[in-house]
């Protein structure tokens, strides 16, 4: 049950007409009052002798008489409103149960509680199955002013306990983080325009994206004007940019203006001050040597968040949050285009999993913003697709990370915000992962050699070999490795190095998560001739102690949907 308060000034009469009209597409439907104040106001929709709108008249004079007998006195904001909406699978009810959530939501919101005959006037009115509005006026009875210090949160938390009351869909509590939902008539426009989303959501997505690709200020604006969006900057007495506003080319009002979203209104985090914090992160620092692969690079980025995640430095954690929020964005536009829909609605899932009430630190995030950002920018080769099945395949370890830390935190939006993007990317990795297998397992070695790396299996993860083996994966592991080998990689020493990474306890498919490890490990340079008589000497004096032990970072338990 969604509750979301709106402020008003003036008199309550354009409300009234409203909420017993047809509404801006026809969609209200036997409008009337479910619950008022006294339990006797006028009611617009229950006067089948009386004209309407001398009803509505009658309905909104009652119930601003409060404000109007204090003249000059009355208060800025003279008028609460209130929509309450159940979700769409709940049941629905009567209306002498919607009567009883409105009593329950104004009591909680402090306008009117329960045996004050003084309080604000309020009336609840029904015009459709799923909601009912609440309009009240913000001046007691007596002309005092109601004490609704913090109504936002009490009536989200009446919300939390009438959900579990009527037995409805229960919602995940919040923090204050989240963005801001569209709005009734966003909603009916996008679908009389025959649109599947809101202008408020598109425009949050391209801004997103043109941050996560941005090195700069002026590069963030070229890519918005490049992608259809409209920018206005507001201005202080300097001259200097102090925010920002945007809109989508042909969304307008009923003037033929513009209709301009202030970035902060998108989401807490497109705020220009916040965009520019961001921005900081990627700027390009001066070549100093020749750089490395970026598929290689984001991968090893995002294979080190799990570890910031188990790390006491929650400001740290928080930023890594940013980053990989940051590397789904750009995601579906590097994508295969198999999985370009999965991709782009697990950014859209995860935004809400990139905020909390911890500020972060966006210092340790240089490496993966800018690799992705490469990656984005120079199209860099990627034989076989293998090398963004590796990187999906570590952003779909760092999200359920992720998962874990919003769960322990009881950050419940984030967590359930997380688990629906990583419903989203098992769907896209399966779509990016079988080609890219089926062509590595088209190069396997030879059956000696199989068989030898075999040995090798049984001898690294004897308790894991047989899955390995039988797995239609192990072909493609066996390249892998064959290829390494062929590099210079001793194939023990490479997955001795493998398994050190992370445990293969709760990976789901373990010929799947060596094949990617050890194609990325196979990419760094190859051992010196030397270097590999030193490994091979401390082996021979040290057996079983790996040459250059790598932290274990353990898996957090996952639930049966994030396993793959």
């Amino acid at each position: 049950m969604i509750p979301k308060i709106i402020l008003g000034q003036g008199g309550t009469r354009g409300l009234i007409r409203y909420l017993f009209g047809k509404g801006r597409a026809n969609e209200h439907v036997d409008p009337h009052l479910v619950a008022s104040w006294n339990d006797f106001a006028p009611d617009p929709g229950r006067s089948p002798h009386r004209d309407p709108k001398e009803v509505e008249k009658q309905l909104a004079a009652q119930l601003d008489q409060p404000v109007q007998m204090l003249g000059d006195l009355a208060p800025q904001t003279t008028f609460w409103h209130c929509p309450v909406r159940a979700a769409p699978e709940d049941p629905i009810l009567t209306d002498a149960q919607w009567a009883e959530v409105a009593r329950r939501i104004v009591a909680a919101a402090g306008l009117a509680p329960g045996g004050d005959e003084q309080a604000c006037r309020w009336v609840a009115v029904r015009h459709a199955d799923d909601h009912i509005h609440i309009a009240a006026t913000l001046v007691r009875q007596d002309g005092r002013r109601p004490q609704r210090n913090h109504d936002k949160r009490a009536v989200q938390k009446e919300a939390r306990q009438i959900e579990i009351d009527y037995g409805l869909r229960r919602l995940k509590a919040g923090d204050g983080t989240a963005a801001k939902r569209p709005t009734s008539k966003e909603h009916f426009k996008a679908k009389r325009l025959g649109r599947d989303t809101t202008a408020r959501e598109v425009l949050r997505v391209r801004v997103r994206r043109a941050v996560a690709a941005a090195h700069s200020e002026a590069e963030f604006f070229a890519l918005l004007e490049a992608t259809g969006v409209n920018v206005r900057l507001k201005r202080g007495p300097s001259g200097d940019a102090l925010g920002c506003n945007f809109a989508l080319p042909g969304d307008t009002n009923e003037n033929g203006e513009p209709l301009w979203f202030a970035g902060s209104t998108l989401s807490p985090d497109l705020s220009l001050p916040r965009i520019r914090e961001r921005l900081t992160t990627t700027v390009p620092e001066p070549v100093t040597a020749r750089p490395g692969d970026p598929w290689h690079q984001a991968t090893a980025a995002t294979e080190r968040i799990p570890r910031h995640l188990s790390a006491a430095d929650a400001h740290v954690a928080q930023g890594q949050l940013v980053a990989l929020g940051a590397a789904l964005d750009l995601l579906p536009v590097i994508a295969p285009a198999s999985a370009r829909a999965d991709l782009q609605q697990a950014a859209i899932a995860f935004e809400r999993a990139t905020r909390s009430r911890i500020s972060a630190d966006l210092d340790s995030t240089r490496v993966l913003r800018r690799s992705v950002q490469a990656i984005w920018r120079d199209h860099p080769q990627d034989k076989d697709g293998a090398g963004f099945a590796m990187l999906l395949d570590a952003i779909f370890t760092a999200v359920a990370f992720a998962a874990h830390w919003h769960r322990t935190r009881q950050n419940a939006q984030q967590e359930e915000a997380a688990e629906r993007a990583l419903l989203h990317l098992r769907a896209a990795y399966g779509q990016v992962a079988e080609p890219a297998l089926a062509s590595l397992a088209r190069r396997a070695p030879a059956q000696q050699t199989k068989h030898r790396l075999a040995h090798h299996i049984q001898q690294a993860v004897p308790d894991y070999a047989e899955r390995i083996l039988d797995d239609p994966a192990w072909e493609a592991l066996a390249t892998v490795l064959a290829e390494a080998e062929a590099a210079g990689h001793n194939a023990a020493t490479i997955l001795s190095q493998a398994l050190g990474q992370r445990t293969l306890e709760d990976a789901h498919n373990p010929a799947r998560a060596l094949t990617w490890r050890i194609r990325r490990l196979s990419q760094r340079h190859t051992p010196s001739p030397r270097a590999q008589a030193a490994r091979a000497i401390g082996a021979a004096q040290h057996p079983g102690f790996p040459a250059r032990p790598t932290p274990v970072t353990p898996l957090p338990q996952r639930s049966p949907a994030q396993r793959r």
